[in-house]
């Protein structure tokens, strides 16, 4: 016997790379649900609100118009988030009105947080008088990250799987949560950790390109982060949505599909933009002797 054939013959080994969720529910008290979707969101906030503040700091900006914006993200998000997928879904919510609301059950789609987001900033930027760049690339490292701790939501909710799959690394999925055509599947690609992993690496490139941006080797442009944090998660998550059972659509097309390609090519514009025509990225406000103690084109 090989130790290959051995290793196999274990019986605990297949049991280390099967995934099956606990459930939705962390505990109840009378009227009071706690429930890890609403946990891990939560954490995905303080959690990149402090990191963003700390970024800020090492930049010599100021940290509290970061910690002002994270206000405005959060109640320009979420909600943006849920009518998004609301929208895209609105034949199974026509039927169920009061299931608009209850996004404690999961359905949020996160490029309708990252839209609403980005709308947010944009103003925010404008009201306060400071530049947007900045402020996203500030923000870039935390949103990725706080996209890796969400997508673990997914995984107790049992939603956001894959195609049925027989690899040593599955996700069970309980019966009611099984989509009608494929019933008789038990497992899945869990395709929320795939996505978590993924996000999880570029938020280690940000981090690495923040901390060589520090030194000045070589000098980051203002906007590198946020442009870079959108082409390599949407280069993720295309290929992650081709994997899924229940991607909004739009048609024969796959809506997440459609938009990352778009973050794609928008964010490696900009790349180019940046360092091969070596210009700035238009902004509400100039880089010059605004509200964030920074005057500099570059970081």
């Amino acid at each position: 016997m090989t130790i290959t054939s051995w290793l196999l013959d274990i019986p605990i080994l297949p049991l280390a790379f099967e995934f099956a969720s606990p459930g939705p529910i962390i505990f109840k008290l009378g009227p009071f649900t706690l429930r890890w979707y609403g946990v891990l969101i939560a954490s995905a906030v303080l959690i990149g609100v402090a990191l963003s503040g700390y970024l800020a700091k090492r930049r010599h900006l100021n940290p509290e118009i970061i910690a002002d914006l994270a206000i405005w993200l959060v109640f320009a998000a979420i909600p943006s988030a849920r009518l998004y997928y609301v929208l895209f879904e609105w034949q199974e919510y026509a039927q169920n009105p009061a299931d608009i609301f209850a996004i404690w059950k999961g359905g949020i789609a996160i490029h309708g947080a990252i839209l609403g987001g980005l709308i947010a900033s944009l103003i925010f930027a404008r009201v306060r008088q400071v530049p947007f760049w900045q402020l996203a690339d500030i923000v870039a490292p935390s949103l990725i990250l706080g996209q890796a701790i969400g997508r673990w939501g997914n995984f107790f909710n049992s939603e956001a799987f894959g195609a049925p799959t027989n690899l040593p690394l599955k996700l069970y999925i309980p019966p009611p949560q099984r989509p009608p055509e494929y019933a008789n599947f038990e497992y899945f690609h869990p395709t929320f950790l795939y996505e978590s992993v993924w996000n999880l690496m570029v938020f280690g490139i940000l981090m690495f390109l923040f901390f060589r941006g520090l030194q000045g080797k070589p000098p980051l442009k203002v906007g590198t982060l946020f442009l870079t944090y959108l082409v390599f998660y949407s280069i993720g998550r295309f290929w992650i949505e081709g994997l899924r059972t229940d991607s909004l659509m739009l048609g024969p097309l796959r809506i997440a599909q459609v938009v990352s390609l778009v973050g794609i090519i928008l964010g490696s514009a900009g790349l180019v933009w940046l360092y091969l025509f070596k210009r700035n990225l238009p902004d509400v406000v100039s880089a010059n002797g605004n509200n964030l103690e920074s005057d500099s084109e570059n970081y």
